[in-house]
């Protein structure tokens, strides 16, 4: 199976090592022709001139893109595009966090060619894309699925089938919301507890011990936090974008969703304060900006 893959960032990069390691032939295209270059004699892959001859050289292409807008223009144009070389029979495979009715949109004009599609997108951070371990959330016809097997395989642990075409960034994105409202709770409760004395690095120990436990307290306050390193490699510009997503997806759905609706407005204007390109763990420090206190290993 001949793999494509369009997007060379933070995710990108190691997906692209696990696609060479399980041995399947891979095309990479990036905006970043010298970062391009470099992955592609990196990983063993060749590099393509164009999205549309990387799609000519490609069975399955993959998308690791910020958003659905940047996919669409990718596969549809203008100017330089997928579709141009994509062939009847051919897979899009969009592994990144897109909206799910633009998804589903996509999916039928690419349909329209006799192209299929599937949405995959994963959860996990950079440290699983490099170990192969990601979650992913897979939405399409079960035999596009099927048939995209070894490419899911080749990056991620754990598949979970959500449903048809735009489930799965249906699932990324809700999942994207719990994940923020808990590392922002998380924040919030050790500023509070740093104020009245407590030790941050003691209050995350209990925390673990606990019913307070969630992915924040386990995976992201001590490592990028407390440690001062604010580099988890996932931008808090797209939580925010995610945590849009899934309120657009509350609102399709006649779905009340005030805290969802809260959360995100507080990412929002911690992106408005942070510098451009700020991680997603940085909202803590903007947290500390507020409450005047930081937290650290000290």
């Amino acid at each position: 199976m001949r793999v494509g893959l369009v997007g060379l960032g933070n995710m990108g990069r190691p997906m692209a090592a696990r696609l060479r390691a399980a041995g399947l032939p891979l095309t990479v295209h990036d905006l970043r022709a010298e970062h391009a270059r470099d992955v592609a004699a990196a990983v063993d892959a060749l590099v393509a001139p164009s999205l549309a001859a990387l799609a000519a050289a490609s069975d399955v292409v993959v998308t690791m893109l910020p958003d659905g807008t940047a996919v669409r223009d990718a596969t549809l144009g203008p100017g330089d595009r997928l579709l141009d070389g994509l062939v009847p029979g051919a897979v899009l495979a969009d592994m990144g966090s897109s909206s799910p009715t633009g998804t589903r949109a996509l999916g039928a004009t690419l349909a329209e060619h006799g192209i299929g599609m599937i949405d995959a997108p994963v959860s996990g951070g950079v440290r699983r894309a490099v170990d192969g371990s990601l979650t992913i959330m897979v939405g399409g016809d079960p035999a596009l699925v099927a048939r995209c097997a070894p490419v899911l395989d080749a990056v991620g642990s754990q598949r979970f089938g959500c449903g048809p075409l735009g489930a799965g960034h249906a699932m990324k994105a809700l999942n994207n919301l719990v994940s923020a409202t808990g590392l922002l709770a998380a924040g919030e409760a050790l500023l509070v507890g740093a104020r009245f004395g407590l030790e941050p690095a003691r209050m995350l120990e209990v925390l673990n011990a606990s019913t307070g436990r969630n992915h924040a307290t386990e995976h992201k306050l001590a490592q990028f936090v407390l440690s001062r390193r604010f580099d988890a490699g996932f931008s808090l510009a797209l939580m925010v974008k995610d945590l849009g997503t899934a309120l657009d997806l509350a609102a399709d759905t006649a779905t009340p969703a005030a805290l969802a609706a809260r959360c995100r407005e507080l990412w929002a204007q911690a992106a408005t304060a942070l510098e451009p390109g700020a991680d997603h763990t940085a909202i803590v420090r903007w947290l500390e900006t507020l409450a005047g206190t930081t937290l650290d290993e000290e």
